[in-house]
């Protein structure tokens, strides 16, 4: 999906100053009143038929932030919004106190996690996994009406109809993938929530996976958010991409104008940390985590405890994201 098509197709998803907070608990060397900002004023839409790369270090926020769109962990403030039409006169504010409305987002967004051996329940069959959703909601069947739509998606991700009768301890890590994607697309989503779905795969075993997604998106016409710390696979896949450090969004452009030309620093050191024979590794930074703070949001940039461009107004004042070119927006006081 080109930059020009991204930029005009309706949004599916949108995510307007999202935060979460965690408070801590105290202990006997643990003050009380300590806070974790772990996703800290996130906006970004995700547009109709795109897929979405959101790449950045562990512990950045990415998977919070993935969690919280779906409210596997409610968002502390901020506003996530679904259109499920193709314009904006309709759309659904998602939270956790509106369980209907919930309800409808999830079996329309669904979340494919990274191990999918703690994911799969390994007494059941493949068919019986596939199906749960379908036979336990109000209103389901029992019946085998279920039977064709299951044969179509586990054929859709490589594997067999014989398939359906076997536990997933019969299979590889990388077809209990496969078996997890069948599952999210059973229900015939309009996006899938693809959280580091390769990264405990071997490599020869990963490209396979990203191959098929990219197959599977064209074949059910999905969106996707595909979610790694790895931005080698992220540009492969991605038709725009974030980068998120401390839990803020620091740089957001289409892949094309982001591969060989990130703006930010923290863009930059991810991009100079992809293997190369041809050059020196860079010197690892020290990674200062997350600010805590008794009473408010950390102060200044989260990035400023690693910047080589750090000045006293990167640790008092948080950046805004800016447009630089056309949808490549960046968080910084001194980049353009």
């Amino acid at each position: 999906m080109s930059g020009d098509r991204v930029r005009s197709a309706p949004p599916l998803l949108r995510l307007s100053e999202v935060r979460k907070v965690f408070k801590l608990e105290a202990g006997l060397f643990a003050a009380a009143g300590r806070y974790v900002w772990a996703v800290n004023g996130v906006s970004l839409d995700i547009a109709r038929g795109e897929t979405y790369g959101l790449v950045g270090e562990s512990g950045s926020g990415k998977t919070t932030l993935a969690r919280t769109i779906v409210q596997l962990v409610p968002h502390t403030a901020g506003s996530i919004r679904f259109f499920p039409a193709s314009g904006e006169e309709e759309s659904w504010e998602i939270g956790a106190d509106d369980a209907e409305t919930l309800r409808r987002f999830r079996a329309q967004v669904k979340y494919v996690f990274q191990d999918p051996s703690s994911s799969l329940d390994p007494r059941m069959s493949i068919y019986r996994i596939l199906t749960a959703g379908a036979r336990y909601a109000p209103g389901g069947s029992r019946s085998q009406s279920l039977l064709p739509r299951a044969r179509e998606v586990i054929e859709a991700v490589g594997l067999r109809e014989s398939d359906l009768e076997r536990r997933p301890s019969e299979f590889s890590g990388g077809q209990r993938q496969r078996i997890s994607l069948a599952r999210a697309l059973y229900g015939n989503p309009s996006a899938l929530i693809c959280d580091e779905v390769v990264s405990a795969l071997d490599v020869s075993i990963q490209g396979q996976i990203l191959n098929l997604l990219v197959q599977l998106k064209r074949q059910f016409n999905l969106t996707i958010l595909f979610i790694a710390h790895d931005l080698t696979v992220v540009s492969y896949m991605a038709d725009r991409i974030g980068v998120l450090y401390g839990g803020s969004l620091m740089e957001e452009a289409p892949a094309a104008s982001f591969v060989g030309r990130p703006l930010h620093p923290y863009s930059q050191l991810l991009y100079m940390s992809i293997p190369r024979f041809d050059v020196a590794p860079p010197e690892r930074a020290a990674n200062v985590g997350t600010a805590f703070n008794a009473t408010r949001e950390p102060a200044g940039c989260p990035f400023s405890g690693r910047c080589p461009l750090v000045q006293e107004i990167c640790r008092t004042d948080k950046p805004a994201l800016r447009e630089l070119a056309p949808g490549h927006r960046v968080a910084c006081h001194f980049v353009g």
